[in-house]
């Protein structure tokens, strides 16, 4: 078995991440695997080295530790360029120009009815669509897009093992039907502009580049999980077996955010509190 936690340092730590990252080392170590650490920091507008620093140290208090180096997303650019390059090739990608203001306004117009909402916002509605697959070599300057369509008809319905529990419950073997992935889900980004990728890639290509066996994560992901199985199926990657948990919330039940500095490790560690008392307070 290998588990893995991948902070993102555009923040501190706080209690949801001490227990996601608890939840994934305590699997590993139980059933004798190893437990990885992975810097998602695709997004360099936000990732500082500090907070990229104050992770380690965090979770080196809290008891945690992992082979290294860390795997770092912003060192793997190639391998997700190499994955583009095959979605490309098998013309299941096309360029998108919508800016965020035009897809709302698109999927608002009084013909779509009412905006449907997936993993990644508002349901793409298919203004760049072209009718075949677009020919020539990659395009740079702007987004791109997966065919949800033609991505479905080379794979069928896409499945994965959940041993935790989706939002509404969902656990055992869970199925999405293309008639499904295409009205909930669309046809979602697979590189930003910004960014040469997007998360749906980096994390699939991540995963099986550090033969992750398990992955542990929170239920507000289960949703996307089939678009990762899907682009696994795709690019002949590994499925591992899911296991989505539960959020660690405040007091009025909303899940906790990077702003919530009040709940950051760092702010218990300076009161005075042991690693200890970290896991009863997430409930472990």
């Amino acid at each position: 078995m290998r588990t893995r936690f991948a902070p993102s340092p555009t923040g501190p730590l706080h209690l949801g991440h001490a227990f996601a990252a608890l939840v994934a080392f305590d699997m590993a170590q139980a059933a004798g695997g190893r437990f990885l650490l992975r810097i998602e920091d695709i997004d360099q507008s936000r990732a500082r080295p500090q907070w990229e620093a104050q992770i380690y140290d965090d979770l080196h208090w809290l008891g945690l530790d992992w082979p290294t180096p860390v795997l770092r997303q912003s060192d793997n650019m190639k391998s997700y360029a190499e994955a583009i390059d095959i979605l490309w090739t098998n013309g299941l990608l096309y360029p998108c120009h919508c800016n965020r203001r035009d897809i709302a306004a698109a999927a608002s117009a009084p013909q779509e009815g009412t905006p449907v909402t997936g993993p990644d916002g508002i349901v793409y509605p298919g203004t760049c669509r072209p009718a075949t697959p677009p020919a020539g070599p990659v395009p740079s300057g702007c987004a791109l897009r997966l065919d949800m369509a033609r991505a479905l008809a080379r794979t069928g319905p896409v499945g994965f093992d959940e041993t935790g529990a989706g939002p509404d419950g969902e656990t055992g073997r869970i199925a999405t039907d293309p008639a499904t992935a295409l009205s909930a889900i669309g046809d979602i980004v697979i590189a930003r502009r910004d960014m040469g990728t997007s998360y749906h890639l980096a994390v699939v290509v991540d995963d099986a580049a550090q033969g992750i066996t398990h992955v542990t994560r929170g239920s507000d992901l289960f949703s996307a999980t089939p678009i990762h199985v899907l682009l696994q199926r795709l690019l002949g990657l590994p499925t591992p077996v899911y296991h989505h948990h539960r959020l660690i919330r405040d007091e009025t039940g909303k899940r906790l955010a990077k702003r919530d500095d009040a709940r950051a490790i760092a702010a218990y560690r300076a009161a005075g509190l042991a690693p200890g008392d970290i896991r009863n307070m997430v409930g472990l």
